[in-house]
């Protein structure tokens, strides 16, 4: 007798009562460097996006993709060690050497694939990874593969994180940590981290998808607002869908670094290159955000500006000072409740609900971007404020 077919039906319904079945929407934009768009049909501001600097749609940006796809057609045709290694590429790889401060760097076609590809590429059995519990699910997936130990320490618990480095025993030791935690908005205690990792010999490696474009004097991410070098932390990953506007990722690092990486990280060797025209865009883009410091000057003062009018409201924020500005609201059925009374209102503010947060901290997370208005900020506190009121 046939067995019967695995049936998904259960798992979909147990995530609908728990309020954690997750909805796609199609999006339209709207007027060219606002964050209007259409969802769904429904015209609302966006305040869910990392366009922080409100580059994606930026006219240098979305010439330099047009100009280069009439040149290079739109896919890389291979993979990098074979024929999709172009000049675009090149090109992007030194200058975000320069821009990162790093001898060199390696474009990823995603954020989660440069991470996955980093701790493979370096860390395997007998080796010990040890990452903040609250990292990106990438940076936890790429210990959990990479075939090593691996252990979290308390969310920017610098001195639990010498505890843990300290029981170790002999063999390799690498920690990861995100520079600003992109659901809590806080940065990581980067000085701390390092003079532990210096400490007890082990190597350090922070994703700064969300730092970089937007912290620092120039915009050059955490590390930068540390004043920390590339001997302090070997590994900087960073991703270009963020601040950059655009899409795919590098790691930036000693000449050794990269190396090592063209030769063991899996998902570097075995998966087609980013196309052409995306790195001309990105190399528009971080151009334009060199070009421009008052993109970056207007989301940190959008930010501080929500901020002012939100305590003013009595609305409860998390420590964060940069434009991700979260709002816990506990329960999943109390933030899907919260964003969909936003929406009616005109404003689209994504609930984020386990697991990509822990238990009982579902949040409304508020994301910034230099293309919001202030009529934008100020009337998003009014709605917030009027939904948060005690019932």
């Amino acid at each position: 007798m046939a067995a019967e077919p695995l049936s998904l039906r259960p798992l979909l319904a147990d995530l609908e009562a728990r309020d954690l079945k997750r909805q796609r929407r199609t999006v339209r934009r709207g007027v060219p460097g606002t964050a209007d768009i259409e969802l769904d049909g429904r015209p609302c501001v966006d305040f869910c996006s990392n366009d922080y600097l409100g580059l994606s749609a930026h006219p240098q940006v979305v010439e330099a993709f047009v100009a280069a796809a009439r040149i290079h057609g739109v896919g890389a045709r291979a993979s990098h060690l074979i024929t999709g290694h172009q000049a675009e590429h090149a090109a992007l790889e030194q200058e975000l050497a320069a821009y990162a401060g790093r001898e060199r760097a390696l474009v990823f076609s995603t954020g989660y694939m440069a991470n996955l590809g980093l701790v493979r590429a370096l860390a395997g059995r007998g080796a010990a990874v040890l990452g903040d519990e609250l990292n990106h699910a990438s940076l936890i997936d790429g210990g959990r593969l990479s075939g090593a130990t691996l252990d979290r320490y308390p969310h920017a618990d610098a001195a639990a994180l010498e505890r843990q480095l300290a029981a170790q025993p002999a063999g390799p030791r690498f920690v990861l940590t995100d520079g600003v935690f992109s659901m809590d908005g806080d940065l990581a205690p980067l000085p701390a981290l390092a003079a532990a990792c210096a400490r007890h010999g082990a190597f350090l490696a922070v994703d700064d998808a969300h730092g970089l474009g937007v912290i620092g004097d120039s915009g050059r991410g955490s590390l930068e607002h540390f004043g920390l070098s590339q001997i302090q932390v070997p590994a900087l990953v960073g991703t270009f869908g963020k601040a950059f506007g655009t899409f795919g990722a590098f790691v930036a690092g000693s000449e050794e670094l990269v190396e090592t990486l063209i030769q063991r990280a899996r998902t570097y060797i075995y998966t087609t290159a980013l196309p052409p025209a995306i790195a001309a865009a990105t190399r528009a883009a971080l151009a334009v955000s060199i070009a421009e410091p008052w993109r970056r000057e207007r989301v940190l003062a959008l930010t501080r500006r929500f901020r002012e009018l939100a305590t003013a409201a009595g609305i409860r924020l998390g420590v964060s000072e940069t434009p991700i500005q979260p709002i816990l609201m506990g329960s999943a059925e109390s933030a899907m409740r919260a964003s969909n009374a936003l929406l009616e209102r005109g404003y689209f503010v994504a609930a984020i609900r386990p697991p990509t947060v822990p238990a009982d901290t579902s949040r409304l997370r508020v994301t910034l971007s230099a293309a919001h208005r202030d009529e934008d900020v100020e009337g998003l506190i009014v709605a917030l404020a009027a939904i948060l009121e005690p019932e």
